[in-house]
């Protein structure tokens, strides 16, 4: 195996999903802080790497992956024992693919990406940007109504990709656990993993930082 450098920050929503990948195949790697809020990720350096200056970057015995699905696709695929986090059955595997589409088209372009702009630009958030969060929460939990898992009955790269952007969302909005049952009994199912401390680091420091921002939210 070659020496693996993960490239990120740990409050960083699309890094976390990836340091619990790492950790539930049990892969040794190098961690190296890029902290975006400094533009560390705009160094001369890094642009080599990576020219769309993107956290995380996976480097591989001196080859470089980017965006989080591509990078914890590769390394099931790779390292994986066997295909459980990323099934070979196409139409399991095809089901992985359009939740970690969801988590990157919806969950983090629509309802993460852009209250964030608001929150931390200091402006109100909007009323839709809350509802379109409480319509992720929805969406869960139609995923979850007959499965422990976000895929199926057992934990994929679906899981990891998702639980990242969910437990930064209950910033802004709680979970309702009357109203989602389901949302809320995977989410603990996701603590008790051994190695969930990968996203919990991170995500304590996200919240913090959001709660600093004293964000309103439109009347």
């Amino acid at each position: 195996m070659g020496k693996l450098i993960l490239y990120g920050f740990d409050p960083s929503i699309p890094v976390r999903p990836v340091k619990l990948t790492l950790a539930a195949l049990q892969l040794p790697y190098e961690f190296v802080e890029v902290n975006v809020f400094s533009q560390q990720q705009m160094s001369e350096e890094y642009l080599k790497k990576n020219p769309q200056h993107t956290i995380p970057m996976l480097e591989d015995d001196g080859a470089c992956i980017w965006d989080s699905h591509a990078i914890m696709c590769y390394l099931v695929s790779k390292y994986g024992k066997d295909d459980s986090l990323y099934p070979k059955d196409l139409l399991k595997r095809a089901i992985v693919n359009q939740r970690l589409y969801f988590e990157s088209g919806v969950v983090f372009a629509d309802a993460i990406r852009r209250t964030n702009m608001m929150a931390f630009c200091g402006t109100p958030v909007s009323k839709d940007r809350i509802d379109a969060i409480v319509e992720v929460y929805n969406l869960m939990e139609a995923f979850l109504k007959d499965h422990d898992y976000i895929a199926g009955d057992t934990l994929t790269i679906a899981d990891f990709s998702l639980i990242s952007p969910i437990s930064s969302l209950v910033g802004y909005v709680k979970i309702d656990a009357a109203k989602f049952a389901k949302l809320t009994a995977w989410v603990k199912r996701m603590e008790k993993l051994p190695y969930y401390s990968e996203n919990a680091v991170g995500a304590e420091i996200f919240l913090t930082a959001l709660k600093n921002t004293n964000f309103t939210i439109e009347e």
